[in-house]
């Protein structure tokens, strides 16, 4: 990574029929999708680009991190 790279995270997940759905959380309506885990890498990285046109980096979400937590389901 150079000082110009911009490190994001990215949420990954998988639909009943088996399309990977992926979302970066800093931008708000940033997703997209993928049948491989590889295209659906390619396709957020395009729509990154395009948030980011419209975003400056110094107004970007600040990720803190990543929990998960149990509830009791029904």
């Amino acid at each position: 990574m150079n000082k110009q790279d911009i490190q994001l995270p990215i949420i990954l997940e998988q639909d009943e029929d088996g399309v990977y759905i992926v979302s970066c959380p800093l931008f708000r309506g940033c997703h997209s999708y993928g049948d491989s885990v590889e295209e659906a890498m390619k396709n957020i990285r395009e729509v990154i680009y395009l948030c980011l046109e419209e975003t400056p980096v110094a107004q970007l979400n600040r990720y803190i991190g990543y929990r998960e937590l149990v509830v009791k389901s029904a």
